[in-house]
C-alpha cells in the first residue's frame, strides 16, 4: 500500500512539473482511453439498430405493466378519495367500465398513471370480493401497494398483487378497420380513452396469449405508436412526484374529473385548471441531424437520424433512446431560457415536456399570440461531457387531439 501511495504521489508531482496545457492534454488522453476501454469491454445496447416500423394492425404483450387488486365492501368509496377520475356513475353506483386515471401526492404531483378495471367476484380474478384491478408500471407495484395502504386506515378493502401467470396486459390496434377484440369470460377489453386511434387494452385472465385476429407484435411497436400519438405512460415519461397532471395531458386523456368530490392532490389540480395557465405540455417530438432541414411531419424512420457528436471517433448514429432523460431543450444557435426537457424516445421519435409558447404555435389563454414562437426557430438537445458532447436537433408537434382539447378547454 505504501508503494502504491508513493507511486501516486510521484505521478501527481510529475504532472505538477509540466505546463498546465500539457497537463490538460494528458488528462484528456487518459479520459479518452478510459472511455474507449469501457466501450470495448461493455458495449452499449443503445447501439443496436432501432426497431422496425410498427404494423398498422397488431397486438402486443406489455410486460412493463402489471396489476394490483383492490377489493372489498369499501373498495369503490376508498378509491374515489385517492384517484383523479370518478369511480361512481351518475346514479352514484360504482362504475362497471374500465377507465384511465392517476394517483397524486398531497402537492398535486403524479405518483402513478393507471388504468382501473372493475370486476365481480367469481369472474376469473383470483380474489373473493368485488373490486378493481389497477394497472401500473411493473417496476412500481411495491410503491403503489404502499401508497394505497397508507390511505387505507379503517376502510374494508384488501390489496393483493396479481402475478403475470394470473392476468397479463396487452394492447391491440387496427388502423384500417378499427377491429375491436371481444370481451369474454377469460378476457377484459377496454377501448384506450387517452387518444383517438390508440387501440384497445386487453387483460387476459388466464395468463395465456389472447386469441385475436391480429398479428402479434413487440412492445416496442406499441411504444412507437404511443409516441406518434403523443401519449406518455409510466414513470420514465410521467416523472414520479415531479410531473403535474395537466402538463402530462391527463385531463385531455380523460383521466381527470373536475366535478367529482375531494381526492388527494385535488387542490392544486383544480386551482391550476381554473386560475393558472398550463405553459408546458408533453408533446411528441422528432429528432434530426444538425445539417438537415426541420421535418414538416411526424414520421417514424428507423434509420434516422445520424448524430453530430464532437468526440473522436464519432458515433455512427444517434437514436432517441441514447438521449438521457430530462436533457434540456435549447434554441439552436441562440441562448435563453430552456424550451423544455426530453423524456424518452425510440429511433427518431419520442416525447418531450415542451414550453408551448416557445416550441409551438399554440396560443395560451389570455394572450394575443404565441409570445416568443417563430416558425423559423429550431431547437436542439445537447448532452455528455464537455470534451465529448453529442447533440441533435429536435422538433415538437401538437397532435390534433391535444390542439382540439386545448381549444375546448378555453371555451
Amino acid at each position: 500500500m505504501r508503494a502504491v501511495a508513493k507511486g501516486a504521489s510521484s505521478a501527481r508531482a510529475s504532472l505538477a512539473a509540466v505546463c498546465p496545457s500539457c497537463c490538460r492534454r494528458l488528462q484528456l488522453r487518459q479520459q479518452q482511453q478510459r472511455r474507449s476501454f469501457a466501450a470495448v469491454s461493455s458495449p452499449s445496447p443503445s447501439h443496436a439498430p432501432p426497431p422496425p416500423k410498427p404494423p398498422s394492425a397488431g397486438f402486443a404483450a406489455l410486460p412493463s405493466r402489471q396489476l394490483l387488486a383492490v377489493s372489498g365492501p369499501d373498495a369503490s368509496k376508498f378509491l374515489q378519495g385517492i384517484v383523479t377520475a370518478n369511480v361512481a356513475q351518475s346514479d352514484g353506483l360504482p362504475r362497471t367500465d374500465g377507465f384511465y386515471t392517476g394517483f397524486l401526492n398531497a402537492t398535486g404531483r403524479v405518483v402513478h398513471d393507471v388504468f382501473i378495471y372493475p370486476f365481480r367476484a367469481g369472474s376469473g380474478i383470483p380474489v373473493e370480493d368485488d373490486g378493481f384491478l389497477i394497472e401500473a408500471d411493473a417496476s412500481q407495484m411495491g410503491r403503489l401497494a404502499k401508497y394505497i395502504k397508507r390511505y387505507k386506515l379503517r376502510a374494508k378493502v384488501a390489496v393483493r398483487n396479481i402475478t403475470p401467470d394470473e392476468v397479463t396486459v396487452w394492447q391491440s390496434w387496427d388502423d384500417a378497420t378499427g377491429y375491436s377484440p371481444q370481451a369474454s369470460e377469460s378476457r377484459m377489453v377496454l377501448k384506450d380513452p387517452r387518444a383517438p386511434g390508440l387501440g384497445h387494452r386487453v387483460l387476459q385472465l388466464n395468463g395465456k396469449t389472447p386469441e385475436l385476429d391480429l398479428e402479434q407484435a413487440s412492445e416496442e411497436a406499441y411504444t412507437i405508436r404511443r409516441y406518434l400519438h403523443g401519449v406518455p405512460e409510466g414513470q420514465d415519461e410521467i416523472i414520479r412526484e415531479q410531473a403535474l397532471p395537466l402538463e402530462s395531458n391527463m385531463e385531455l386523456m380523460n383521466g381527470i374529473d373536475f366535478h367529482k368530490g375531494c381526492y388527494v392532490g385535488q387542490e392544486l389540480t383544480i386551482r391550476t385548471k381554473h386560475r393558472g395557465v398550463v405553459r408546458k405540455r408533453i408533446l411528441p417530438c422528432m429528432i434530426y441531424s444538425r445539417d438537415k432541414a426541420a421535418p414538416q411531419s411526424l414520421i417514424y424512420e428507423p434509420g434516422e437520424p445520424e448524430g453530430s457528436p464532437s468526440s473522436d471517433p464519432p458515433v455512427e448514429r444517434l437514436t432517441a433512446d441514447m438521449i438521457p432523460g430530462e436533457t434540456s431543450i435549447g434554441r439552436f444557435g441562440k441562448r435563453g431560457r430552456s424550451a423544455g426537457k426530453w423524456l424518452a424516445g425510440v429511433g427518431n421519435v419520442g416525447l418531450g415536456l415542451c414550453r408551448l409558447e416557445i416550441m409551438t404555435d399554440v396560443v395560451l389563454p389570455g394572450e394575443q399570440a404565441a409570445a416568443t414562437f417563430t416558425p423559423d426557430d429550431e431547437f436542439m438537445l445537447e448532452w455528455g461531457e464537455e470534451d465529448s458532447k453529442s447533440s441533435v436537433k429536435v422538433k415538437a408537434f401538437v397532435p390534433e387531439w391535444v390542439r382540439r382539447g386545448l381549444e375546448n378547454s378555453q371555451k
